[in-house]
Formats: structure tokens, C-alpha cells, sequence
């Protein structure tokens, strides 16, 4: 299944988008499920069709899907489970149970609920095309970091590797005097790391893209530029840029016309930085004179439509792949390999990168990721980096200790 993910700078309109989106691809024929997590109806109201906790079909377009999942109702579902599991150390405690109507979300219920969501509908064969509307940039780009995150946290934290030694635990632990982690919490620990795996396998796939939305000026360019830094170093490709509610050029208001000359000029320099280097096509989307609301309004909203070759023509969007991080082997003529990481928009005062055993520690600006290194990596040493072009070249030399001998 193809998945969009959209996102942008907090009130670009993002949602409107998101839902035209999703009419679009299903008036051509592809079966299409829109997601949201927002805890207020900005999805429904953009549709002009209520959504809730279940999936609805859109009446106004066949083929179209709307599915806004209860942040509240899947806290309380996991929390009463969980009290339910722990019941036996809760009554050693003297633990007083929590009631169903005395529970109220967290913060970070939603984006949870949303990831949870979005592994269901990935690995269901219902729909053809996913389109998910993201929190804003700042929240969507932590939110698409979880699941890898939490899983390196939980290998590093409970090795699985630990668990085979079952007989012993009992042994090892009289003799250090403290408890030993015990079955059901390896077993949680892998129950957890297979739904995040199914997450991230969903976010990463070949088939899913990013597309931002963004009013065009000043603001929406620096918001823009964080955030295709910040996806590409998770790995993620964005495909299409939006400016959304582009002014008309010509305006007898003299006030209208100097905004519309600032979004023109806007719009033309995201064409110079991100159109002409290939990272994304730039599109825009026109202002309506009004907020959009039904399927009247959405169908006035030309959102891109691509016929490339690597994907259905009928579905908005082509497939783009994931980034690539190539290996380039130089050893012949530099004597090292050299790890190409596409990171467009990146500035080099802002880039930092910390070797850590079979680990790299790559810093941008805000955005911080630790990825393993490939194999042929591990035996090397780091000789040097630099960015050129917006992508970061790190340079490996072989460890002659560690390194295969040839005669």
C-alpha cells in the first residue's frame, strides 16, 4: 500500500490538504483511507463529513475512507490492561485500582493512537492509498522518530540475548541479592519491540512519501528548510512541497499585491533550492477567498498529481523511494569508503557527527539521529567528513586490525 504523510508549519492548512488528497486519489479510482489524530474534527470539517473513532465512509466521494481514532479511548483501553496484568504486585502494594471514568490521556496520547493507526491501516489489504495528516513539522518529525528510538532503547535496556539464560536468573540473583528481570517482562519487551517494528517498517517502507505544506514567505521558508533537513535524516524523501493559499498576482488592492509579490517571491526561490536540485517538486494551491469546507471546495484545490513511471498514475503523488545512503567504495584510488548521507538544507556550522563503537551520532541543527554503521563500516576507523551539495560524505579508513588480509 502507498502511504503520504503530510505535514507543515502549524495553520498552513496541512489538513485541507491532507483531505483533498485523499478525494482526489479516490475520484480516480483508488481505494484511499484519509488518518488524523486531532482531537477536534478539522478533517471532518474539511471533508464536510463527521469522522470519529471508527472508520467512515465519505458519501461525497466513493472509494473514500475518513478514520480519526480516540486518543482517550486507546489510553484507557492500554492503561486498564496494563493494571490488569500488574494486578498481583498492585494488591502486594495495597494499590487502590484506577477507574474507567477517572481516566483522562496523557500528553502524547494522540501521536501514539496515530502510530498505532497507522500500523493497522498499513497492514491491512482494504485500501490502496494511506494518507496520514501529521501534527505540525516539529511534533510529525519526533513523532516519525519514536518507534525507532524506543526500539534501540529496549534492545539496549533488556538484550534479548539475556533472556536465554532463564534457568540461571533465579541463581543470579540470590547471588547478587537483588531480583532479576523476570519472563513477563521480556516477553512485554518483545511484544513492544513487534509493534514498533511494524510501525516503523510502515514508515520507512519503499512506497511511503512526506509531502510539506506551506504558506510561502519568509516564516514557511525556514520552517520548510528544518524540516526536509530533519526527514531526510530519518531517512524519509519529500516529495512534493506545497505553497498553499497563493494569492492572485494581479490585485487592485495595493496591500493584497505587495503579500502576493512576497509569496511569488517565496515560491520562486523554494523552485531555485529545492525544484531545480531535484530534492522536491514545488506546486502551488490558490487561496479560495474562504476556508475550504466540502467537496465543492476541496475538488477547487489542484494538489499534485504525478504519472511517474514508479507508480499507479492514478494515485496523487508518485512513489519517489526512500533516501538512499550509499557505501562508495574508493579504496583503489583514496585508500577509503566514503558514506554518502543525503542531508538537503543541512548547514555545516550546524552538523555534528560522534563515532560511538559500531555506532554514528549524526547532529543537525535541532535533529539528532544514531544510526548503525554497515558492516564494512565497523572495521574502519572515521578519517573525515564534509557536506557538499546538501549531502554528508564521511570518509572511512581501514583498521589494519580489523580489516580481511589479502596475499
Amino acid at each position: 500500500m502507498r502511504t503520504i504523510l503530510i505535514t507543515g508549519p502549524g495553520g498552513s492548512g496541512r489538513t485541507t490538504v491532507a483531505a483533498a488528497t485523499a478525494r482526489e486519489a479516490a475520484r480516480r479510482g483508488t481505494r484511499t483511507l484519509v488518518l488524523s489524530a486531532d482531537s477536534t474534527d478539522t478533517l471532518g470539517a474539511a471533508l464536510g463529513v463527521p469522522t470519529g473513532p471508527a472508520p467512515t465512509p465519505v458519501g461525497t466521494a466513493p472509494g473514500l475512507t475518513a478514520w480519526r481514532p480516540d486518543a482517550g479511548e486507546s489510553f484507557r483501553a492500554d492503561l486498564l490492561a496494563l493494571q490488569e496484568q500488574a494486578s498481583t504486585a498492585l494488591d502486594l502494594l495495597g494499590s487502590a485500582r484506577l477507574d474507567t471514568e477517572e481516566l483522562t490521556p496523557l500528553p502524547g496520547a494522540e501521536e501514539l493512537t496515530l502510530l498505532r493507526a497507522l500500523r493497522d491501516a498499513s497492514t491491512a489489504d482494504t485500501f490502496d492509498l494511506l494518507v496520514v495528516d501529521l501534527p505540525p513539522a516539529p511534533q510529525a518529525l519526533a513523532l516519525l522518530a519514536l518507534p525507532e528510538q524506543l526500539r534501540r532503547y529496549l534492545r539496549r535496556l533488556l538484550p534479548a540475548e539475556r533472556q536465554a539464560a532463564r534457568a540461571l536468573r533465579p541463581v543470579l540473583g540470590r547471588l547478587a541479592g537483588v531480583p532479576m528481570p523476570t519472563d513477563r517482562l521480556y516477553e512485554t519487551a518483545a511484544r513492544w519491540d513487534v509493534e514498533l517494528a511494524a510501525v516503523q517498517l510502515a514508515v520507512e517502507d519503499p512506497a511511503t512519501t512526506v509531502r510539506l505544506v506551506a504558506e510561502p514567505g519568509p516564516a514557511g521558508a525556514d520552517a520548510v528548510r528544518s524540516a526536509v533537513t530533519g526527514l531526510a535524516l530519518r531517512g524519509l524523501r519529500t516529495d512534493a512541497l506545497i505553497g498553499n493559499r497563493v494569492l492572485p498576482d494581479a490585485s487592485p488592492d495595493t496591500w493584497l499585491a505587495a503579500l502576493a509579490a512576497q509569496q511569488r517571491k517565496a515560491l520562486d526561490g523554494w523552485r531555485d533550492e529545492w525544484g531545480s536540485a531535484g530534492t522536491c517538486e514545488v506546486h502551488e494551491i490558490p487561496h479560495l477567498g474562504r476556508d475550504p469546507r466540502g467537496a465543492d471546495d476541496l475538488a477547487l484545490l489542484p494538489v499534485p498529481v504525478s504519472l511517474s513511471a514508479s507508480a499507479s498514475a492514478t494515485v496523487p503523488g508518485g512513489a519517489a523511494g526512500p533516501l538512499a545512503w550509499p557505501v562508495v567504495d574508493r579504496l583503489a584510488d583514496d585508500g577509503v569508503l566514503v558514506w554518502h548521507i543525503p542531508l538537503p538544507g543541512a548547514i555545516r556550522e550546524e552538523l555534528d557527527l560522534v563515532r560511538r563503537g559500531d555506532e554514528l551520532v549524526v547532529t543537525v541543527g535541532q535533529f539528532r539521529r544514531i544510526v548503525a554503521l554497515p558492516s564494512a563500516l565497523r572495521r574502519c576507523a572515521v578519517d573525515g567528513a564534509s557536506l557538499r551539495e546538501g549531502e554528508l560524505r564521511v570518509r572511512f579508513v581501514p583498521d589494519p586490525d580489523l580489516w580481511p588480509r589479502t596475499r
